[in-house]
């Protein structure tokens, strides 16, 4: 029974953790735009985003093989926190009070997204 909900729950960690890597991509592209063109750090930096979009984009179609594209696609929207903390963090950027409120949007959207079953659909358990 336990094996069974880490086993439900692994796609959504993997699901995470590669949300989590294309916001790092954004990352490395604001701070290539501020390097000079074609200069290493540019390159290096620049690299840093392909990279992570090449490993986002071949992870994403293996996911959808075992998550529904609408849940996918709904957690998708919680690199915009990631985003918003990076801002915060990385570049000194404030939180406003409409972004507490989308925040709070979005992680009720993620939730409502992941629990809501189809009406008379059995459970696994």
């Amino acid at each position: 029974m336990q094996n069974l909900k880490i086993k439900k729950l692994l796609p959504f960690i993997a699901l995470n953790i590669i949300i989590f890597l294309y916001s790092v991509g954004g990352i490395c592209s604001k701070l290539a735009a501020s390097k000079e063109f074609f200069s290493f750090e540019w390159a290096l930096l620049y690299g840093g985003l392909l990279l992570s979009l090449a490993v986002y984009a071949l992870t994403w179609q293996q996911i959808l093989k075992v998550i529904p594209l609408n849940t996918a696609y709904t957690w998708k929207s919680v690199g915009v926190i990631w985003t918003m903390l990076w801002g915060v963090m990385i570049f000194h950027e404030r939180i406003t009070v409409i972004n507490f409120i989308s925040i709070a949007f979005i992680a009720a959207g993620v939730i409502l997204m992941t629990t809501s079953g189809k009406k008379g659909e059995k459970s696994d358990e």
